[in-house]
This record gives C-alpha cells, sequence and structure tokens, in this order.
C-alpha cells in the first residue's frame, strides 16, 4: 500500500462520515455530530499529510504539522491551511467532552443544533479542501 492509496482510504471514510453527521443532525445527536466530526477532519488532514509524503503522528490535531509543511501543498490548498489547522485544533478540544462530557459537562443536554450545523459545516470544508488533493 503507498502513501497515496492510504490518502485516498482515509478520505473515503471521512467522506462517509460526512453521510453519517448528516443522520446524527437529523436525530438530534448533537454531542456525535462535534465526537464524529472531530474524527472526520482528523482522517481527512491526516489523508492530505500522507498524499504529500508526510508521516502523520498518531495525535488527533495534525494541523501544525500542515502549516509547517504548506509548502507542499498546491497554491489553492495552501491558502486554506491556516483554516484547516483552525478547525482541527477547535474539534481536538471538543473531542472527549463532547463523547464522555464531565461531571459539570453533559453532552446531550450541552451542545445544541447550532453547535452541531457549524461542526458539520466545518467538517464539510475540511473534507472538501482535501477531495481535489486526494482524489
Amino acid at each position: 500500500m503507498t502513501n497515496k492509496s492510504l490518502a485516498q482510504s482515509y478520505l473515503r471514510k471521512a467522506t462517509d462520515r460526512i453521510d453519517v453527521l448528516h443522520l446524527l443532525l437529523k436525530k438530534g445527536a448533537y454531542s456525535d455530530v462535534i465526537r464524529e466530526a472531530q474524527e472526520c477532519v482528523e482522517l481527512a488532514l491526516k489523508g492530505m499529510l500522507r498524499f504529500v509524503g508526510i508521516e502523520p503522528p498518531k495525535i488527533h490535531d495534525v494541523g501544525g504539522l500542515l502549516l509547517e509543511h504548506s509548502d507542499k501543498f498546491p497554491e489553492d490548498i495552501a491558502a486554506n491551511l491556516e483554516k484547516l489547522a483552525l478547525i482541527s485544533k477547535k474539534l481536538r478540544k471538543e473531542r472527549e467532552l463532547a463523547f464522555y462530557g464531565d461531571i459539570d459537562f453533559i453532552p446531550t443536554e450541552e451542545y445544541t443544533r447550532e453547535d452541531a450545523e457549524k461542526t458539520l459545516e466545518e467538517a464539510s470544508f475540511v473534507v472538501s479542501t482535501a477531495t481535489p488533493l486526494i482524489k
């Protein structure tokens, strides 16, 4: 398996998750939209890195690595790297809270439809940015 074929696999998984996010949103599972969106973004960004020959580390937020290697991306993709990195960082922070919550944070009560819609929009942006590079 090459880096490119693995990158394509990551993109497919991220794209499939976008479909799942729509279903979760429809069901009112807002915290699950947040959690699954993070995984979707992580897969898409790691796919982008692999596609340009960078082995992504086993961490959840690789936005800094995208910025560090911005010269490896086509100009139109590089123009969006800061936005992609910000989305990745934001969702990384929400990852555990959205899934596990905390004693004073019940995920199913704290996240709103607006939160979920915005997160779905951001995840869709990441995947739509990664797609022309990886396909």
